[in-house]
């Protein structure tokens, strides 16, 4: 997903959208006049100078507002352009049905069906529907969404596109996939997360000039490349293992000790200074032979050091009795600790367990997928997923801690109801060991020295760049490996470090 907006932009939910569009109501020219002109811009570029028709779709409401507007500002640049539009014009709202009215005074028609015969479009503008969307769509304008995806030419969505929920990244029964996407006076978090990476294409941020006075204080925010930026200083000369800290990795049940060693070769590549894998199996290998230099010890072992500065328990832990005992000596213990995948399960299911996480006064960091997020609300995985920001931002407050609710479009949401959602990764994430991947690197990042708060963006980031960086090279997406991810993810590292490596 490309999109052209710098890291810790802005993420607004419909309601603040709303309130901003109120405050500039008297903007002079109209909001709705910049949005499509900003549009007809793009349009343009995307069109080109092929001289073929450009097909635009106008709703029945503010959205299809813009996209009148933009249809007469491509008619006055000599585009050949058919509007089809839906609703009676005299229901519409004052500032769309003025739009229309200008469209028809500039010697434009408007269709009410879409052209038998698919044209040779350079372009088609979806103008359906805007932000705010609740309702399933049916009927005809699913017919059009269907249209529009079967075009062989590229669709360009207006704010939104049509069909996605711009609060959650939900599809109401049918949605727009665009190769375009040109979104206006701030990103919503539909566009990032969920199904919107899917269905947006690249998107383009116009921020339509609005008076930066009016504008609320954001709770959620863009993750981008500045996450990176200075995360670690250079490494003097003069120094030795100890100044980087010591991680101890707590998992490995029988058959499960690859994620608790991949963890821990994480951590070690991503700069801990020492890392100790405390393996549960009574089988445990005594010596990780393809990375020597990570300590293995029992589990026990492990708790017992008083010189780590951070634990990471969950990797490979199981759900036996031991594991339920060693995570609790682990939620007691006075470090930065990630808590991940078993760990997480057997918080659900044991109340002494979840009491001891949510009283911890040290960083904590969630790492859940969508089913452990439900298991851990003691809900369905369908309600996660219907509100990922919400969900997220719902296990940071009761479990007093960080998280990182993962998928397409992760989130990171504090317990003081901050959030971000991330715009690195692929496709190519979806296999094994990806998650004992980030909670070495988050691991390492927090024996480091780097605040818990910065560690989770920077480390969620990192992950996905690293796997995007891999694609790149030509590991995958197809057979992408977390091993392949954590060796470009310490180049990344390396490079926004100022070192060489």
């Amino acid at each position: 997903m490309k999109i052209q907006a710098r890291h810790g932009a802005p993420l607004y939910r419909t309601d603040e959208l709303r309130a901003i569009e109120a405050a500039s109501s008297r903007a002079d020219p109209p909001l709705m006049e910049r949005a499509g002109a900003a549009a007809a811009d793009i349009a343009r570029e995307i069109a080109g100078g092929s001289g073929k028709p450009i097909l635009v779709v106008a709703g029945p409401g503010n959205n299809g507002g813009d996209a009148f507007v933009l249809a007469r500002r491509l008619k006055q640049h000599w585009h050949a352009v058919t509007v089809v539009a839906d609703g009676d014009e005299k229901k519409l709202p004052a500032d769309a049905k003025a739009a229309r009215r200008a469209w028809r005074e500039a010697g434009g028609t408007v269709r009410d069906t879409l052209p038998d015969t698919p044209s040779s479009w350079a372009l088609a503008v979806d103008g359906l529907f805007g932000i705010g969307l609740q309702r399933e769509i049916a009927g005809r304008h699913a017919q059009w969404i269907a249209t529009l995806n079967s075009l062989d030419a590229p669709v360009l969505a207006l704010d939104v596109p049509s069909g996605l929920q711009s609060d959650t990244g939900r599809i109401l029964g049918a949605a727009v996939r665009a190769r375009h996407t040109v979104t206006f006076i701030a990103l919503k978090p539909g566009l990032l997360t969920l199904d919107g990476p899917d269905h947006c294409g690249e998107i383009h941020l116009r921020d339509l000039s609005i008076d930066p006075g009016i504008l609320p204080s954001a709770r959620g925010n863009l993750l981008g490349s500045g996450a990176l930026s200075a995360l670690l200083a250079p490494r003097r000369m003069n120094t030795h293992k100890g100044h980087y800290g010591s991680v101890g990795i707590i998992g490995g049940e029988e058959g499960m000790a690859g994620a608790a060693l991949l963890a821990a070769r994480a951590a070690l590549r991503l700069g801990a200074g020492r890392v100790y894998a405390g393996l549960l199996a009574r089988d445990a290998p005594s010596v990780d032979p393809t990375c020597p230099e990570v300590m293995i010890r029992s589990a026990d072992a492990v708790l017992k050091l008083d010189h780590l500065t951070c634990l990471a328990a969950g990797p490979g832990l199981g759900q036996t009795p031991d594991a339920a005992f060693y995570l609790g000596l682990a939620l007691q213990a006075p470090l930065p600790l990630v808590v991940d995948a078993d760990a997480l399960n057997l918080i659900a299911m044991d109340i002494q367990l979840s009491r001891l996480l949510e009283r911890r006064s040290a960083p904590t960091l969630l790492t859940p997928h969508p089913a452990e997020a439900a298991r851990l609300l003691g809900t369905r995985v369908q309600q996660v997923q219907d509100d990922r920001v919400r969900s997220a931002l719902e296990l940071a407050a009761k479990f007093n801690s960080l998280v990182v609710l993962k998928g397409a479009g992760s989130v990171c949401a504090d317990p003081d109801g901050g959030w971000h959602i991330n715009t690195s990764g692929n496709p190519g994430m979806a296999s094994a060991g990806m998650g004992d991947a980030l909670a070495g690197m988050l691991s390492a990042l927090l024996a480091q020295g780097v605040d818990a708060r910065r560690a989770l963006l920077s480390a969620v980031y990192l992950h996905g760049a690293a796997a995007d960086c891999a694609v790149t090279s030509g590991a995958g997406p197809v057979g992408l490996t977390a091993t392949e991810t954590i060796d470009a993810a310490r180049v990344l590292l390396n490079k926004s470090s100022g070192e060489r490596g």
